[in-house]
């Protein structure tokens, strides 16, 4: 059997960094982690070739090769997800498609031949068996959610990891919270089920032994779902292992603000290599906060629980939205001014988006205010799927107004500086000099430093830091070179930035 495997491209997302990527000889962030586990999970006789469209060109030769057309996606990729399933139509060639964009929204892909929905471990073995007795059904759907002991170590040897910029691993899959408008509880559940430990090491060996020594995502939605065992059994396995291979990883996931309460948890998460985390703040305000059932930012001085992490030796990221049902007009320079004084220099803000099967979007569609489906990139003034509560012109020009002060030089090298003032990050290892970090800092002297408008903070920023915080002016220079990126997410919000 001749599998093609393919993940469409995805559009200049926030996470993207496709223009820095290419400063630095990358091509994409991550690969695609689902669709390398399903890699794994095939038979090792069939022929399997995964071209990942972010690094790689789709050709027609592929899809003639092949006997089906595995293709996976996130909403954000619907639009190349078509694409590629009308292309594989015209040459003939059936489809098998899995992956958050048809499991939440397959109604829209009448076309696709074979729907492998959900969490597969539990019956993708029933999937391989008819494709051999050529017997596949419309759509495989798993019931419940499986235990991850049945999960597998991705074939890495499926791409060229020279292409990207970080790995990925995945530890659990849920979250305990149920935020309105979130659909990892739909996909996944609220009950953190967790790989064995074993398992995890095993996955850190495949990458030791694939070459692999830099970065690696945990793509948890939340690393912390089970605190007991992270602390107990995995951080310090992965501490120890660490440690036995000289420090050849750092990572970085997404967890929930609840990790300010506990020093010991940040503490261990760093001296495994954690370096930074990304949280979902969302919103300053309670109401806003009530509204969407984020209960576990209620009640807390967000700023200093922000801080704490920071101070533990975690850069915190932070997710940022706009266009609560509370909200008014007062929510952009209170934004703002969160996330100036925060020192989040990564600061995702949104327009609030109805995904697919969440709360939010059963809401809204009862009370008949949703217009169009989600595209999945909430970063941009086109995301708005419903009829806000707030006048929709007075929305998005708010909207634009958070960008474009918090990306303009003077606020976003004010904002680096307040991180450095305390972020105390835990050297574990002295960092090994790449080729791809003299490029970065070439780039960053010739288009921060020299070519564009706002060179002045640039330069203010640097002095600063080799006279006040000489041991930080890596990171100073690291995220001066990432806002090249965050400037160019919606063209025109952020001015001459």
């Amino acid at each position: 059997m001749k599998i093609l495997m393919v993940y469409p491209d995805y559009e200049n997302t926030f996470w993207g960094f496709k223009r820095i990527l290419k400063l630095l000889g990358k091509k994409a962030s991550f690969p695609p982690l689902g669709i390398l586990t399903i890699g794994a999970m095939l038979p090792d006789q069939w022929e399997k070739k995964l071209v990942d469209m972010n690094t790689d060109k789709l050709e027609e030769k592929d899809i003639k090769w092949a006997d089906y057309v595995f293709i996976s996606a996130m909403i954000v990729q619907k639009e190349t997800a078509k694409k590629v399933i009308d292309l594989a139509k015209k040459l003939g060639k059936p489809v098998v498609a899995g992956g958050p964009l048809f499991t939440t929204g397959y109604e829209e892909f009448p076309e696709v031949d074979h729907l492998v929905l959900g969490e597969v471990e539990d019956y993708f073995h029933e999937v391989i068996e008819d494709m051999k007795e050529g017997k596949l059904k419309k759509m495989y759907q798993n019931n419940g959610f499986p235990s991850l002991s049945k999960s597998v170590v991705p074939d890495w040897s499926l791409i060229k990891t020279s292409y990207y910029n970080s790995m990925c691993i995945q530890f659990s899959r849920g979250c305990p919270f149920n935020c309105e408008f979130c659909d990892v509880v739909q996909l996944n559940g609220r009950i953190p089920r967790l790989k064995s430990v074993n398992h995890i090491i095993d996955e850190l060996e495949a990458l030791y032994n694939a070459g692999w020594r830099a970065g690696i995502f945990f793509v948890d939605d939340n690393l912390i779902g089970n605190k007991s065992k992270l602390k107990n059994d995995y951080l310090p396995a992965i501490i120890e292992w660490q440690k036995k291979k000289k420090y050849p990883f750092s990572f970085n996931t997404q967890v929930s603000i609840n990790l300010a309460d506990d020093k010991e948890l940040i503490k261990l998460m760093t001296q495994a290599g954690f370096t930074a985390v990304f949280v979902g703040i969302e919103t300053p305000d309670t109401d806003s906060l009530n509204e969407c059932g984020k209960v576990q930012n209620k009640g807390r001085d967000l700023i200093e629980c922000v801080k704490t992490i920071q101070n533990g030796g975690l850069e915190v990221q932070g997710g940022f939205i706009v266009g609560f049902d509370s909200d008014n007009i007062s929510i952009f320079q209170r934004q703002i001014d969160f996330i100036q004084k925060s020192g989040i220099v990564t600061a995702m803000v949104g327009i609030l988006t109805a995904l697919p099967q969440t709360r939010l979007y059963q809401r809204l569609k009862e009370s008949k205010r949703l217009v169009k489906v989600a595209s999945g990139n909430n970063t941009g003034t086109g995301s708005l799927n419903f009829i806000p509560k707030m006048d929709k012109q007075v929305l998005v020009d708010g909207y634009k107004k958070v960008l474009s002060t918090i990306y303009s030089p003077k606020s976003y090298y004010e904002r680096i500086k307040t991180l450095l003032k305390e972020y105390k990050p835990l050297k574990v290892k002295s960092t090994k000099l790449r080729f791809y970090h003299i490029r970065a800092l070439i780039s960053s002297i010739w288009l921060l430093g020299i070519k564009q408008k706002g060179r002045r903070y640039f330069w203010k920023l640097l002095l600063w830091c080799l006279v006040r915080k000489p041991g930080m002016l890596s990171y100073a220079v690291g995220f001066s070179f990432i806002g090249l990126h965050f400037r160019t997410l919606d063209p025109g919000l952020t001015g001459n930035a």
